[in-house]
């Protein structure tokens, strides 16, 4: 249960189910009214489903986006849901758009959503943490799966951990694969999901999977989210364990992904980081 009182939340929807679960929980959690800013071609359609109202834009009108969220009365809102990575290299923008990515020396997730927070704090939005009301889909360290790490994959995932901590601070990216002391991939711009199917196709089955928050991670924007997705990524490339850090990171659909990896004898565990 978060401990932010509002009644009402503004919802940047981004693809998949995240957007409709984070709607549905902060419902539950007493907030009376939700509107979301939806991207046409990318946000599931069904976010209508949680959300009271929804506010359909093209993905790079950052105006249309300010002032849906300008007319819409609330104050505070969350990202929610990845955007197609490469959308940035070849969607048509609006001059506000464009302005805010010439602002910009380096185009990352922290430099694009950190200047989008900003526009968004000039009309007096202010832009909450991703986990607001999704504090229960954090799981706390231990083994979330029946099967736990065998020896071989612990020795794996201490070295994705060291690798991944790494990578992520040099926004690279949040993913490491490893397989008996060899890095596989290093998730880089097409992510996680992808750059897990590339390491099944160079190492094959017996993998380990190793997804982390970078130190110092701004918690508003990029947040680590494992689902049903990255499952069906996992069993394509012959992954035998993943590990996520714990407190950190989103398990979408917790029980359906353990009970999957259950299925699949994937051992799935939540490590804490320091």
């Amino acid at each position: 249960m978060t401990g932010i009182q509002t009644e009402q939340l503004g919802i940047i929807a981004g693809k998949g189910v995240y957007p409709r679960i984070l709607a549905a929980s902060a419902k539950q959690q007493g907030v009376k009214r939700v509107f979301a800013v939806a991207f046409k071609g990318e946000t599931d359609r069904r976010i209508g489903q949680a959300a009271d109202e929804v506010q359909w834009i093209h993905i790079g009108l950052l105006g249309a986006m300010l002032e849906a969220f300008r007319k819409s009365g609330v104050k505070k809102a969350v990202m929610a849901g990845q955007i197609t990575p490469t959308h940035l290299f070849n969607l048509r923008m609006d001059r506000a758009m464009l302005d805010l990515l010439g602002r910009l020396k380096e185009r990352n997730a922290d430099t694009i959503f950190g200047a989008l927070a900003e526009e968004l704090a000039k009309i007096g939005i202010e832009l909450m943490p991703a986990y607001l009301f999704m504090e229960s889909s954090m799981p706390s360290p231990g083994l979330l799966t029946k099967k736990a790490p065998d020896d071989r994959e612990r020795k794996d995932i201490e070295l994705g951990l060291k690798v991944a901590k790494t990578t992520s601070g040099l926004e690279i990216g949040q993913t490491v694969v490893v397989k008996e002391g060899t890095i596989l991939a290093v998730e880089a711009f097409e992510g996680t999901d992808k750059a897990i199917r590339r390491a099944g196709r160079l190492g094959g089955k017996g993998s380990v999977v190793v997804k982390v928050a970078k130190k110092g991670h701004d918690m508003r924007f990029d947040i680590p989210v494992i689902g049903m997705r990255t499952l069906k990524s996992l069993k394509k490339a012959g992954v035998s364990a993943m590990a996520l850090e714990a407190g950190r990171t989103i398990l979408l659909e917790r029980e359906r992904v353990i009970a999957g990896a259950d299925r699949l004898g994937i051992s799935m565990i939540a490590v804490a980081v320091d």
